[in-house]
């Protein structure tokens, strides 16, 4: 599969405190992943996760950064992240501005703007993969969906029949592809699975949490057994139950 033209419209929340989007916004204030992710409140690890997911919907690099080591590194924001967070910031007025005309509208208000608020839903899922319905392989009520990603690798993801009706999957259709990071397992490059890079590792006593570049440029964080001999910059594969991938649409 070519790799898709950028698309930040799937990179945006219609919140306008989304953390993903504050955290590349102080990124270009601070010139500092590990300061925007002290200022944000998070996590060092979460910041990575909010740049990478970012990266991933919008297609096209955000933050040009360099590693230093456990404290982190420099990092700016790339023409494409300026651009994102300009439009972020139109998206954000625009939006006030017409909850604010509508606001003193009673016969809309009060049941409305909560109807309007779920109509983003922001998921705890943290692996989010834009891709391409390769194909539908339908086995009674169940229907097989074979995912292509970026660099062409493929992805399966199991569903219902009646999900794949009401979703109206067709070949060639761009969704998402959501899965939980405990759903991935990471294995050294032995095995099947999605081939990559292991980008940067966090030890623990019951396995290591692992966020690692797939071989088409998309990022993707899975857990690998504790003592796996994982290291950074050394090639794994992960592995995805296929009843694991949530298929989505764009609203």
């Amino acid at each position: 599969m070519k790799p898709a033209a950028p698309s930040f419209a799937s990179a945006f929340s219609h919140e306008p405190a989304d953390k993903r989007i504050e955290i590349l916004r102080l990124v270009g204030d601070s010139g500092s992943i590990s300061q925007a992710a002290r200022q944000a409140k998070v996590s060092y690890k979460a910041a990575w996760q909010a740049i990478d997911t970012l990266t991933n919907l919008a297609g096209v690099a955000l933050v040009e950064r360099a590693v230093g080591g456990s404290g982190g590194g420099g990092a700016t924001l790339t023409p494409a992240g300026q651009k994102l967070l300009a439009v972020a910031k139109l998206l954000s007025e625009t939006r006030g501005q017409i909850l604010a005309k509508f606001g003193a509208n009673e016969l809309l208000l009060p049941r409305a703007l909560p109807v309007l608020s779920n109509m983003s839903v922001r998921t705890s899922m943290r692996n989010q993969l834009p891709c391409q319905v390769d194909k539908l392989e339908r086995k009674g009520q169940i229907v097989r969906v074979h995912l292509r990603l970026a660099g062409d690798a493929l992805l399966v993801s199991r569903i219902t029949k009646a999900s794949a009706e009401l979703l109206g999957l067709q070949k060639g259709q761009s969704v998402l592809a959501l899965c939980k990071a405990t759903a991935v397992v990471v294995t050294p490059d032995t095995t099947a699975g999605l081939g990559g890079q292991a980008l940067r590792i966090s030890r623990g006593a019951s396995g290591d949490e692992v966020s690692l570049q797939l071989d088409g440029g998309l990022q993707l964080v899975g857990f690998a057994t504790a003592g796996s001999g994982i290291k950074t910059q050394t090639r794994v594969k992960a592995l995805i139950d296929e009843a694991a991938v949530v298929i989505a649409l764009a609203a």
